[in-house]
């Protein structure tokens, strides 16, 4: 009688358990979230960056009560932009700080590191500064990206090249790792679509500025065009060198650069860079988006310009938000994971974002910008030299 009384007494236990003790990283009254990116070293512009526009929206939703009466913790580890301390950061968030999901990740070689992990340990994975195509096709059930690919960066600047420029030898500087593999490969990939191929192409090694070598085998191929695969520091110094060599190449790079670090270091250097971009010009402050994101900012990290990082930062922390309140009081991984796959077609006020289980990629609009007396301009196409050199 006694065994049967305990046995009851055991199961309303259990179905007295709330939903939120089914998964780590969460209470009645926390979300646990951890970010592990560049914040310190050669890339740290664009971990920081990710870090205060995320941190802004977070810090306000916390304010306003949180959601469903949750606040977002967001645990930060540094990884310098390095495969090996991604992994070993991102074991410690999801075995030693029990994160419910991890945010923010910056980069694709440390990204994919942390890849096997993710899947192992069937943690979800939002909103990774890249856009290489590992992290979308197939699709992982466990990784939603926000941001444009860079095939989809790629298809846009080669198309634009050629049909503002007529341009038609493109060449290739690209970091050797997996980053600049992805974007060597999605050049590849537009032109072969135009009936192209890339007509040079050389690497530099990453944590490096060791650009002269790869400038000086572009140099001889006599390019239209060299797209640029890398971060700001590298990049800088490769624009330095190709203005003092007198290389005659347009020169472009895709958003992962950090345009707002790139435009410091370089000036008016860098006048006619061609950059695209995954986030609407943060000075259009026509758009609903910008004006939230830029009070955000003011208000939660003063002293910082909105800028393409940090917009991306708070983009990104706003769709996940949307799908934690929309996967309700009695969250799960598997509830916020369903909350993302049915969001269709959300204005967020600049940007349109859709999910479905077979596509995790949100957006895929491409914006172009330039730099022009030394700071970045938008554009909607790219004038010709003749143009550039008569300003």
């Amino acid at each position: 009688m006694l065994r049967t009384i305990a046995a009851a007494l055991v199961m309303s236990m259990v179905f007295l358990v709330p939903a939120w003790a089914a998964d780590q990283g969460l209470t009645e009254s926390r979300i646990r979230l951890g970010m592990v990116n560049a914040q310190t070293g050669a890339a740290s512009g664009l971990g920081q960056g990710m870090r205060s526009g995320a941190m802004a929206v977070f810090a306000d939703i916390n304010a306003n009560g949180g959601i469903h009466g949750r606040q977002i913790d967001l645990l930060v580890d540094d990884d310098t932009y390095e495969p090996d301390k991604a992994i070993d950061a991102t074991l410690k968030m999801i075995e030693g700080e029990k994160v419910f999901a991890l945010f923010g990740f910056v980069g694709t070689p440390t990204a994919n590191a942390v890849l096997p992990i993710v899947k192992e340990t069937k943690t979800p994975l939002i909103g990774v500064f890249s856009g290489a195509m590992v992290l979308r096709q197939p699709v992982i059930p466990e990784v939603f990206n926000i941001r444009a690919s860079y095939d989809d960066e790629l298809d846009v600047l080669v198309t634009r090249f050629l049909e503002d420029r007529g341009a038609k030898r493109f060449a290739v500087f690209y970091q050797d790792d997996s980053f600049g593999l992805a974007g060597l490969h999605g050049a590849e990939r537009a032109l072969k679509r135009h009936g192209l191929e890339v007509v040079a192409k050389a690497a530099f090694q990453r944590g490096t500025n060791a650009v002269n070598g790869g400038l000086a085998t572009l140099i001889g191929t006599d390019p239209d065009v060299v797209i640029m695969v890398g971060p700001y520091a590298p990049l800088s110094a490769f624009i330095a060198s190709a203005r003092e060599q007198k290389l005659k190449a347009s020169l472009a790079t895709v958003s992962f650069v950090g345009t707002d670090n790139l435009v410091k270091l370089v000036g008016a250097t860098g006048n006619g860079v061609v950059i695209s971009q995954v986030v609407p010009f943060p000075g259009d402050h026509s758009l609903p988006l910008v004006q939230q994101c830029e009070a955000l900012l003011a208000k939660q990290v003063p002293r910082q310009d909105l800028g393409f990082v940090n917009f991306e930062g708070c983009i990104t922390a706003k769709v996940l938000a949307m799908a934690l309140d929309k996967a309700g009081p009695a969250l799960t991984r598997a509830g916020m994971v369903e909350a993302l796959e049915s969001m269709r077609d959300r204005d967020l006020g600049g940007i349109r974002v859709s999910f479905t289980p077979q596509s995790h990629q949100a957006s895929t609009a491409v914006f172009l910008t330039m730099i022009a007396n030394g700071k970045i301009t938008a554009i909607k196409t790219i004038p010709r030299l003749t143009d550039l050199t008569a300003r």
